[in-house]
C-alpha cells in the first residue's frame, strides 16, 4: 500500500491518511494522533461518515458558535485545529498517554467504496480497524471506542461482533434500535434520515473531492483526491430512505442494522441525554438494561447533544473511565455507582445525584387517568363512558393537572395507555408530557438538538399496535412492528404507547398536562435553528414525521376519537420518585 504523511505537530506524532486493507481489498484511510515519546499507549478508535478532515469550526458552525459561547473550557487548553464533529480533541487526550484514531467510513471521506451506513460491512470493517489498531507497534493492545450519535451508535454492533481487542466503549448518546429508535418512531417514518443525507453526508462522500472542502491543517480535500460526477457519486451510495418509505415494518435492513445486546459483554459507560427525543436517548438506556456486560455504567445529561461530551465533566469522567480499563488505572473507577443522573428542573438547572439501579428501585409508579369532563386528570378510574374527538390537523387536546401543591420528580420511562376510534383505517398518535408555570406558560428546554424540547414524548401508528408480550413491561410497552392490523373506522381500539425516558422536577405551583395530538409538537414561540439541519427547530429539532408517502393525508388527516370509561380504563403512568431518606 501507498505511503503516507507523519509528522510532528503541537506535541504529537501525526500520520495522515494511514491505510487499513480490509479483508475485502478495500482501504480506508485513518488520520492517528499519538504521543512523541516512545511507548505502547491504548487507542481511542472512530469510524464515522462525516469526514475525518473537515474541522468542526467549519461543517458545524453553529453549533460550535454555540459551544463556544457557552462551553468556554472546551476551547481552553488546546489549539482547537484538530476539532471534529463529535469525536474527541486529539490535544486533550494524546498528552494523558492516548492514541486516537479517526477512520472515515467506506466511501466517506479519504475512504473510497460503496456507502450503506451501518449495515453488517460496516460493523465488520470496525472490527477489523480494532484488531488492526492493536498489532502496531505503538499499541499496548488495549483499544476503546469514544464518541457521539454515529460514532457511539456503532459501538453496540462492534461490542457484539467481539473483537478480542476492544476492551471498553463510551457510547456517547448513541442509538441501538435502528428501527425504534431511528427510522421509525412507534412505526411513523422519521424524515431525519432523508435530510441527514443530503445535508451531512452526501456533502462528504468520497468521490466530492475538488467540489468540497479542503483541510484546515493539511489543505488536502476532505472527501479524496479524486472529483466523481454526480452520476457516479449516487451510484456510490445506498438510498436509505428510499429503504424507510418501502419497508414500514420491521424486518432484516432493520435488523442488520441493530446490536444484539446480549452479545456486548465489554466494559461499558452509556451517556444519554433527557432533550434527546427522537434518536438520543431510548437506545443509551435500553443498552444499559439489556446489555450483558457485567462492567457497565450510565449518565444522563441535559444539555446540547455534542457540547457535555467536549467539556471538563465529560471529558474527565469518560477518561477515568477509560483509565480504568485501558490503563489498569487503579483510580476507584469500579466504586464509581451504576447510575448518575444530572436531575433536571426548570431554567436548565441540573443536580448530580447517584442511583443504583435503572428504573430506579424506589419508583412510585402512578396511574393518572384521563378525564375529559375536566380536561385533567383523576388518581381513580372514571365510572362513567366519555368520549373527546380531535381533528389530526390541529393542536390535538390536552390534559393538565392543577397546579403542584409540592414539588415531584418524575424520572424514567412513562407509558400512556389509551383507547381510540378513527374515521380511518389508521391512525398515528403523537403523546407530548408537557410542564406549565405559574403563568401557564409551558417549561421547555435545552434539548439534544433543538433549544424548546418538551418534558418527554412518544409515537406510535394505531395499525402498529401489536404488542410483544414478552418483551413489554408495564411502563415500557413493545410493539413488535411485523403485522400491519388496520382499524375499521368507528371501532375503538387500545393502544399502548411508549414515551421516551424523561427526568423533570416540577416545582410547587407548577403543573403537568398530557397533549395526544396527530402530528409533530410545536413549541409557541420563536424557532431555533442549526447549520446542519434543513427544517427551523419548533420543539422536535430535526425529529420529524411529515412525509406525506408514509403519512398520506386521505388516512392520517382525520378525526380520532379518545374513549374512557368503566371499559375503557385510560390512563398516563408516570414515574413517580421520593425523595431518598
Amino acid at each position: 500500500m501507498d505511503a503516507y504523511k507523519s509528522e510532528v505537530r503541537d506535541g504529537m506524532i501525526v500520520e495522515w491518511d494511514v491505510p487499513i486493507q480490509m479483508d475485502d481489498g478495500l482501504v480506508l484511510r485513518a488520520d492517528i494522533f499519538r504521543p512523541k515519546k516512545k511507548g505502547k499507549y491504548p487507542a481511542i478508535l472512530t469510524y464515522g461518515p462525516y469526514g475525518k478532515g473537515l474541522a468542526f469550526q467549519e461543517g458545524y458552525k453553529t453549533a460550535w458558535e454555540s459551544m463556544e459561547k457557552n462551553n468556554p473550557d472546551v476551547l481552553a487548553g488546546s489549539s482547537n485545529l484538530y476539532q471534529s464533529w463529535e469525536v474527541v480533541d486529539p490535544e486533550k487526550w494524546v498528552p494523558d498517554g492516548y492514541a486516537c484514531i479517526r477512520i472515515d467510513s467506506r466511501g466517506a471521506g479519504r475512504s473510497p467504496g460503496f456507502m450503506d451506513h451501518n449495515n453488517a460491512r460496516e460493523t465488520k470493517d470496525i472490527h477489523l480497524c480494532i484488531e488492526w489498531a492493536a498489532k502496531q507497534a505503538w499499541s499496548n493492545s488495549n483499544i476503546g471506542m469514544n464518541g457521539i450519535s454515529y460514532f457511539a451508535s456503532n459501538q453496540w454492533r462492534a461490542a457484539a461482533s467481539k473483537p478480542k481487542h476492544l476492551k471498553a466503549i463510551c457510547v456517547w448518546e448513541g442509538w441501538n434500535d435502528a428501527y425504534r429508535e431511528s427510522h421509525r418512531h412507534g412505526g411513523i417514518a422519521c424524515t431525519f434520515r432523508k435530510n441527514w443525507m443530503e445535508i451531512q453526508v452526501k456533502t462528504v462522500q468520497h468521490g466530492v473531492g475538488d467540489n468540497g472542502k479542503r483541510s484546515r491543517v493539511t489543505g488536502e480535500t476532505v472527501c479524496g483526491p479524486v472529483t466523481l460526477s454526480k452520476e457516479e457519486l449516487a451510484k456510490n451510495v445506498e438510498n436509505i430512505w428510499q429503504r424507510v418509505l418501502d419497508q414500514e415494518m420491521n424486518c432484516d435492513w432493520y435488523a442488520e442494522r441493530t446490536a444484539d445486546l446480549s452479545k456486548v459483554t465489554v466494559p461499558l459507560l452509556s451517556a444519554a441525554n433527557w432533550g434527546g427525543q427522537g434518536l438520543h436517548g431510548r437506545g443509551n438506556m435500553e443498552g444499559f438494561v439489556r446489555s450483558a456486560s457485567k462492567n457497565k455504567w450510565m449518565e444522563v445529561h441535559g444539555d446540547s447533544h455534542w457540547a457535555p461530551f467536549y467539556t471538563d465533566y465529560g471529558r474527565l469522567l469518560q477518561k477515568k473511565f477509560f483509565d480504568y480499563f485501558l490503563k489498569g488505572k487503579k483510580n476507584g473507577w469500579n466504586k464509581t455507582p451504576p447510575i448518575t443522573l444530572q436531575v433536571r428542573s426548570p431554567g436548565e438547572k441540573f443536580v448530580k445525584r447517584h442511583e443504583n439501579e435503572w428504573p430506579l428501585a424506589r419508583t412510585v409508579w402512578t396511574k393518572l387517568h384521563l378525564d375529559t369532563a375536566s380536561m385533567s386528570f383523576l388518581q381513580d378510574p372514571v365510572k362513567e363512558q366519555q368520549s373527546v374527538t380531535y381533528d389530526t390537523t390541529g393542536d390535538g387536546v390536552t390534559f393538565a393537572f392543577p397546579p403542584q401543591k409540592q414539588d415531584v420528580e418524575i424520572t424514567g420511562p412513562i407509558a400512556l395507555k389509551i383507547f381510540v376510534s378513527s374515521k380511518t383505517n389508521d391512525a398515528d398518535i403523537f403523546a407530548v408530557v408537557r410542564v406549565f408555570d405559574p403563568d401557564n406558560k409551558e417549561v421547555t428546554f435545552q434539548g439534544a438538538m433543538d433549544p424548546h424540547t418538551p418534558i418527554a414524548q412518544g409515537w406510535l401508528r394505531a395499525s402498529h399496535r401489536k404488542l410483544d408480550k414478552k418483551k413489554s413491561l408495564p411502563y415500557r410497552p413493545w410493539h413488535q412492528h411485523d403485522e400491519k392490523q388496520p382499524l375499521v373506522p368507528g371501532e375503538v381500539y387500545q393502544l399502548d404507547v411508549e414515551i421516551w425516558p424523561t427526568c423533570i422536577v416540577v416545582p410547587k405551583g407548577y403543573s403537568i398536562a398530557l397533549t395526544i395530538r396527530g402530528k409533530d409538537y410545536e413549541y409557541d414561540g420563536e424557532a431555533g435553528f442549526l447549520s446542519n439541519t434543513k427544517n427551523p427547530l419548533r420543539g422536535c429539532g430535526p425529529f420529524l414525521h411529515d412525509d406525506e408517502t408514509d403519512r398520506p393525508p386521505a388516512v392520517f388527516n382525520t378525526d380520532v376519537t379518545l374513549h374512557m370509561g368503566p371499559k375503557h380504563q385510560a390512563y398516563l403512568l408516570l414515574p413517580v420518585i421520593p425523595k431518598k431518606k
